[in-house]
Parts: C-alpha cells; structure tokens; sequence
C-alpha cells in the first residue's frame, strides 16, 4: 500500500516552489514567462532608437550653398608652354565665409597649394590648348576641382585676373 503523501507548504506537485516556471514554460498562475523580456527589450529598443535620433544621427548640410567669404589674390605665375611659348596667369581664390578666417598664422588663407596645382596642370602644354575661351574654361574648372580637393572645399571659385600666352 501506498501512503498518501501530503503537499507541503511552498512546493508544487513536481517539486517546483510557487510561481516557478514549470515544463511547459509558463508560469504556474498561467502567465508567459519572456512577457518581461519583451517588455525589457522593447524598451531598450526605444531608448536606443531615440539615441540614434538625437546623439547619433548626421545633422543635414546648413541650409544651402557656403556663404562667400574673402577673396585672395595669388601673386603671378609666368609659367612655360610647349614650343617655346610662355602663359602669364594670374588668379585669385574665393574662400568660404567659414574658411576665410582661418589661415595658417595670418589673417588670409594660404594659396601655395592653388600655385602648386596651377603649375603642375598648365605647365608645357601646346598653345593651342589654351588658345580659345572654350578650352581656357576647360583648363579652368579642372583646376578648380584640384584646388576644392586640395584645400577641402574651402574655396568655392576661382578667378583667372590675367591669362597672357606668348
């Protein structure tokens, strides 16, 4: 004969305590055990969506196109073409508003990089590359995307003062 046993305070019939979970992942008043998780994570989610949205997200551009700022004339460059000819080119930069206060140790911004680059692209080239307006432009805004690249576009435009080809 078997002896009845009685439950004791505190302990389930399968040895479990009150409000454990038991095998089929419920609790034993009936409530799913991860509805507490989900709750944790979902607001974990909302924390961390609502970081991204205000720390973390990329501000967009400062409405528009860069203010113009100081214009800085470069000195001029006598530089040689091919065929024994020569070009006089002089120009000057149009920085940035946020760029035109800050040179290297002066008031104005640096051109050394602009007459570096007009150097190397003008140098030795035929006459008749540069000879109309068309081909002068050419020449003009390809130096302009070197010189933007090069200073981090800081400088907006670029003006020829003097062209001379001899």
């Amino acid at each position: 004969m078997t002896t009845p046993t009685i439950p004791r305070p505190g302990k389930t019939e399968d040895g479990a305590k009150d409000g454990d979970v038991g095998k089929k992942g419920k609790k034993k008043d009936g409530a799913p055990k991860s509805k507490k998780k989900l709750i944790i994570i979902g607001a974990v989610l909302v924390v961390a969506v609502a970081a991204y949205m205000f720390v973390l997200k990329p501000k967009p551009a400062a409405g528009g196109p860069p203010q113009p700022g100081l214009v800085v004339k470069l000195d001029p460059l006598t530089l040689n073409l091919d065929g024994g000819h020569y070009l006089k080119l002089s120009m000057a930069l149009q920085f940035t508003a946020s760029a035109s206060g800050g040179g290297h140790g002066g008031d104005e911004p640096d051109g050394s990089k602009a007459l570096d680059l007009a150097i190397a692209q003008l140098s030795n080239r035929k006459i008749a590359e540069l000879n109309t307006a068309q081909a002068r432009e050419a020449a003009k805004q390809k130096l302009l995307t070197a010189i933007e690249d090069a200073y981090e576009h800081d400088v907006m435009d670029l003006y020829f003062t003097e062209f001379v080809m001899q």
